[in-house]
């Protein structure tokens, strides 16, 4: 058994290159989408919820309360081309690409993936878009992961991740 298994923890991948958290502080691939959260550029205050599905790359953008999106009217907002940024920052063009399979050969000049080549080839599919319903769990997620931070570092166990089995723990 290697010391990770043996571990209460789980191996994290450090990200492709750092990233400011300032305009996407939440990013992720989950759900079968390119997902996250992005600040707004005119109110401190407002953050919008933005996802790309993988393949059909179906769109929304949507305010923490569900107000949709001024930008995205039949193309990616802003939002959304911030999102798919950060996410290459995040986990590498690549595994974006391979994510939301975008196939990106045609569009990137070095056959290197980059953000705007993904971002290119999702938009030639001129993507449909879609209902805001994936919003409230992202929201949610963020908001959790917001309250990790809060915590004063501790070696202490959480209570709501004793659901992981112990090193110790008989299989």
């Amino acid at each position: 058994m290697s010391d990770w298994e043996r571990s209460s923890t789980a191996r994290v991948t450090a990200p492709a290159r750092p990233r400011k958290l300032a305009k996407v502080p939440f990013v992720e691939l989950a759900d079968g989408r390119l997902q996250g959260v992005v600040s707004s550029g005119s109110d401190i205050g407002r953050v919008y919820v933005s996802s790309v599905a993988a393949g059909s790359y179906t769109f929304a953008c949507s305010t923490n309360n569900n107000r949709p999106c001024g930008g995205a009217r039949g193309a990616f907002c802003n939002h959304i081309r911030a999102l798919i940024g950060e996410a290459v920052l995040q986990y590498g063009a690549e595994r974006v690409a391979r994510c939301l399979k975008a196939e990106t050969e045609a569009a990137a000049p070095d056959g290197e993936p980059t953000a705007q080549s993904i971002t290119a080839v999702m938009s030639a599919a001129r993507p449909p878009q879609g209902d805001t319903a994936a919003a409230a769990p992202v929201f949610s997620r963020f908001l959790r992961h917001l309250a990790y931070l809060e915590l004063a570092p501790s070696t202490e166990p959480l209570p709501e991740m004793q659901w992981f089995p112990s090193a110790g723990a008989a299989a």
